[in-house]
């Protein structure tokens, strides 16, 4: 598909990525102890837990910047998280709202220009399909880290590229 409709297509298909992946990933840590999951690494956030906590974080940003209504984030990485289960419900949750709003979000509005305060200052604008193309992108961004930490734990990762998906879940 090319113009308005291929990109309304693929936005839903991101977010759909998006909910599949993360469901994923947090199926493969469900078992990890506690103290694996909060074991400080030298990667990004600092473990597992607190990456899961900056993508929930910056995934409730968006979210209000898209509904034009503010959030009470100051800090993208938090000093320590909720624990698991209150991550991983909270992410399912707000990974349903994702998938919900791109697919019922009219192709006529997608490229409308939302303006944003940046959490570390500064003023933004994106289109409604970049703020979601970016949501996306910054979720994998961040599976990639956790999966590095998993390697480094000896933990072989789960898969969760995109072909993969378009292969097993849809």
């Amino acid at each position: 598909m090319a113009g308005a409709a291929g990109q309304a297509c693929a936005i839903e298909s991101l977010a759909r990525y998006k909910a599949w992946a993360d469901q994923t990933l947090y199926a493969a840590l469900a078992d990890m102890p506690t103290a694996q999951l909060a074991a400080p690494t030298r990667i990004f956030a600092g473990s597992i837990l607190r990456t899961l906590h900056h993508v929930l974080l910056i995934d409730v940003v968006w979210k209000a910047h898209l509904l034009g209504v503010p959030h009470a984030v100051t800090d993208r990485n938090p000093q320590s998280a909720p624990p698991f289960a209150e991550l991983r419900a909270r992410q399912q949750a707000i990974d349903g709202w994702y998938a919900r709003y791109a697919a019922t979000l009219p192709v006529d509005a997608r490229a409308e220009r939302i303006d944003f305060t940046f959490i570390g200052g500064g003023e933004g604008q994106l289109s409604r399909s970049d703020v979601l193309q970016h949501v996306v992108n910054h979720t994998t961004y961040h599976r990639g880290h956790i999966t590095g930490m998993l390697w480094l734990a000896g933990i072989r990762p789960p898969t969760t590229d995109l072909p993969v998906y378009h292969r097993d879940a849809t």
